[in-house]
């Protein structure tokens, strides 16, 4: 199926730019990387779901094939970038699929455009939970992650201190490689920023306000978003779908794609059959 699916890159104007990779049709489906990712960490998920969806992943701006932006990074800003996509593919509502960050986003964008989403799969993702992580830990979570390149480090010295924690004990050395050279990509600046804005900001939607269908999908292995932050999430979400992956770190999709691609496909087949 790989070796048949065509993956077509695209730029959406006007400045900044934005990157996306699509391919299939039927209703949108918007994949939004980590940050420490980028547009190529989802090309199992495009392929699987490329039979019965229109499949899309971004380079958030500052990331990948996407423009550099001046300023700060705003989640008004990527909210904004992804409502650019979803008219770019004609869609007037979209499933979002986010891991991490892009979780973070798609909770972002369902605040200001709820009436846009049509469910939201949240990936290793700990939005909102501020009081299970207190300001001294974050504060301490971004001088780790910014001294060494703000003390001259690349993003490669950085990749190889990283992605070990990203994963399972039990990834595969390739899952691994892959982890590094995804963080190696990073431009220094977009990531410094980028830090920054993700440690403090604390707009989400109360977690009782999300009227969207929600899967949510966490690892037991994963430091940065605890199972018992998932849980969380699931519980107070109004009828939010939680899967946990056994033995599996923060980037689930790239871990077990193929259990991954699973939930994900049986959830937004769901969906759209209750639609219709």
């Amino acid at each position: 199926m790989s070796d048949v699916i065509d993956i077509r890159t695209e730029r959406i104007e006007p400045a900044p730019r934005i990157a996306i990779d699509r391919c299939g049709s039927g209703p949108l489906v918007v994949f939004l990387h980590g940050i420490g990712g980028h547009r190529g960490n989802w090309s199992d998920q495009l392929r699987r779901l490329a039979g019965r969806f229109t499949a899309v992943a971004w380079d958030a701006r500052g990331w990948g094939d996407s423009d550099d932006y001046e300023g700060p990074l705003s989640f008004d800003d990527l909210s904004s970038d992804l409502l650019r996509v979803l008219s770019h593919c004609d869609a007037e509502r979209a499933h979002l699929v986010g891991l991490s960050m892009g979780g973070r986003i798609c909770l972002d964008f369902w605040r200001r455009y709820p009436g846009r989403v049509a469910s939201l799969v949240l990936t290793s993702t700990s939005a909102g939970l501020h009081e299970d992580v207190g300001i001294e830990k974050r504060r301490e979570f971004l001088e780790q992650r910014r001294r060494p390149l703000l003390d001259g480090g690349s993003t490669a010295d950085m990749a190889r201190k990283v992605a070990p924690g990203l994963v399972s004990a039990g990834a595969s050395d390739a899952v691994r490689q892959q982890a590094i050279e995804s963080l190696s990509a990073l431009r220094k600046d977009s990531y410094l920023k980028a830090l920054e804005t993700i440690t403090w900001y604390e707009e989400f939607p109360p977690f009782a306000s999300v009227s969207a269908p929600t899967l949510i999908i966490s690892g037991t292995e994963d430091y940065l978003c605890r199972p018992d932050m998932s849980q969380r999430m699931a519980r107070e979400i109004p009828g939010a779908e939680r899967m946990l992956l056994e033995n599996c770190g923060h980037l689930c999709n790239l871990e077990y794609p193929e259990r991954y691609n699973g939930l994900l496909y049986d959830f937004l087949l769901r969906i759209e059959n209750r639609r219709t």
